[in-house]
């Protein structure tokens, strides 16, 4: 039987999924990644999945497996850039899992997987089949990524960064980013961005993402980091759909849960940046939960694990 191994190799936490012909999970899992413990020991914690996994499964260790990562591969010298789990910055992390793991390895940003994975089996699926040809995924969480998906594949560019819009500036002079600049989309869209605006609006009180979309009502602080939101997600997706003008914009990571952001003010507010005058296209939740970065992984292999 033909198998799809996928792993999506987050900040927090490292989930595995391996696919049949169907597309369908045999088997999902998910252990902590422990960043603390430094680039070699997030590595062990990958082998250590892939093999629980093979054990639940009483299969043998894939000869393939496709894997998504924070950041991206730089092209010229195989190390891995631009992730903000800082450690595996400078790697040859696409080498290295190869050692781990013994086996062949697809690695791809995680942002691209979880586009691949809900344009073609997610909340883009219609869309696509309906003739569009690119979606635009997005990863609103921890950080800000995206991924284009054009026909069936992922669009990478010259330098392998196509799709990186957290990285434009938003806001001349603010905050500095771990990127070394200041005023990063990821600076005001990211939870933990938006988590430190309301602390400081609020005079020193924190509160998680969800309490505060669930307390515009009520506490001034949270209705202005979600009318922050909604103004820097119009503004900053409006660039993107003036170059890339996608048919599609499927939003995940935690602050997709996030209500205000598919309201009619959100889309007044793209439109007021928007090129075109009027937004004509769907701006969607994704339909395949946190695991679609790891079903976009595990799809990686089709056409490697036959």
């Amino acid at each position: 039987m033909v198998q799809y191994w996928g792993i999506d190799l987050g900040g927090t936490k490292i989930e595995g999924a391996v696919l049949d012909e169907s597309r369908t999970p045999l088997v999902r899992m998910r252990i902590a990644t422990e960043a603390p413990g430094g680039y070699r020991h997030i590595l062990s914690r990958v082998g250590k999945l892939v093999q629980k996994m093979a054990d639940e499964l009483g299969s043998p260790l894939p000869e393939h497996i496709g894997i998504g990562t924070p950041g991206r591969i730089d092209c010229e010298n195989g190390l891995l850039k631009n992730s903000n789990t800082v450690c595996l910055n400078g790697n040859p992390l696409h080498m290295d899992l190869k050692d781990v793991l013994q086996a062949g390895v697809t690695l791809d940003n995680d942002a691209n997987c979880f586009a691949l994975a809900e344009s073609l089996f997610g909340a883009g699926r219609e869309t696509m089949q309906r003739g569009a040809d690119v979606a635009f995924g997005i990863i609103l969480g921890t950080g800000v990524g995206g991924g284009i998906v054009c026909g069936d594949r992922v669009i990478h560019g010259a330098h392998g960064i196509a799709g990186e819009w957290g990285h434009n500036e938003l806001l001349p002079d603010g905050e500095p980013c771990y990127c070394g600049r200041k005023g990063c989309v990821e600076t005001v869209l990211s939870g933990p961005s938006l988590e430190r605006f309301y602390t400081i609006r609020s005079g020193g009180m924190w509160k998680s993402l969800k309490e505060i979309a669930a307390t515009t009502e009520t506490d001034q602080a949270a209705a202005e980091t979600i009318e922050r939101l909604v103004n820097g997600f119009g503004k900053a997706i409006a660039q993107v759909i003036n170059i890339l003008d996608p048919h599609i914009i499927i939003i995940g990571g935690g602050v997709s849960n996030v209500e205000a952001l598919y309201s009619p003010a959100a889309r007044r507010e793209i439109e007021t940046h928007l090129f075109n005058g009027s937004l004509d296209i769907p701006v969607v939740r994704p339909e395949l939960g946190d695991s679609a970065g790891v079903i976009g992984a595990a799809l990686l292999t089709v056409g490697k694990s036959e």
